[in-house]
């Protein structure tokens, strides 16, 4: 999978995508994922790429010029499965469709920042418009490494297990159930003996009866 990230702060995509499971994916070969700084593509010799907003207000825009000429030229080299705009009143992330996205040969995340993009943009470009919480945050780079991060780790090959991902949080519509390890005591408190038992098929039934209690107590919304 390749993932093409366009934004105005690439320096705040560094971390993220240089550690742990995201860094193993690409070292694989497994994804492929290009940061690309819009400054490149300014309207003039300062950098500029943003301007105040028409109509008044508090804020300055994504100008619509190098927005443009960045996504031409990445759409020119090769086809996007989805073009991606990070941004609060968009679409809020859930695992079923990370798990879509996670299908795709290549997607094209876009990074808004400041108050955002001109909307011609999200017209004439945007296939796909995610927000990552009912909350603002300074820019779309750390939503978009939400995004990446989610995505990746599903692709096959990634994770040393591979039913790992599949016992996740959301991916049955049930938060996970609780989980321990060594020691099978601590403070006085013991790890549930069935757990202990060796006996798998009564040890998947406890892990369902605590998932759904777990989710019925924490987010009886999903149960609808």
């Amino acid at each position: 999978m390749r993932l093409d990230i366009v934004t105005c702060q690439p320096d705040l995509l560094i971390s993220p995508f240089a550690f742990s499971i995201v860094k193993r994916a690409q070292e694989k070969g497994l994804a492929e994922i290009h940061v690309h700084d819009l400054r490149r593509f300014a309207i003039n010799k300062h950098g500029q790429i943003d301007d105040y907003v028409f109509g008044g207000g508090a804020g300055m825009v994504l100008r619509v010029e190098p927005i443009a000429a960045c996504l031409d030229a990445l759409l020119a080299e090769r086809a996007y499965d989805a073009v991606i705009y990070m941004t609060p009143d968009g679409e809020t992330l859930r695992q079923p469709l990370v798990n879509r996205f996670s299908l795709a040969g290549n997607l094209l995340i876009l990074c808004g920042h400041y108050k955002g993009i001109d909307e011609r943009i999200r017209k004439a470009y945007i296939t796909h418009e995610i927000s990552v919480g009912d909350y603002v945050l300074s820019g779309g780079e750390l939503g978009a490494a939400i995004l990446t991060d989610a995505i990746v780790r599903l692709l096959p090959g990634v994770l040393g297990n591979e039913e790992s991902a599949l016992s996740d949080s959301f991916q049955d519509n049930l938060l996970a159930p609780p989980v321990y390890t060594r020691p099978a005591e601590w403070r006085g408190e013991p790890v549930p003996e069935i757990l202990l038992s060796g006996n798998t098929p009564q040890i998947e039934i406890w892990r369902h009866d605590q998932a759904l209690e777990r989710t019925r107590q924490r987010r009886p919304d999903l149960l609808k």
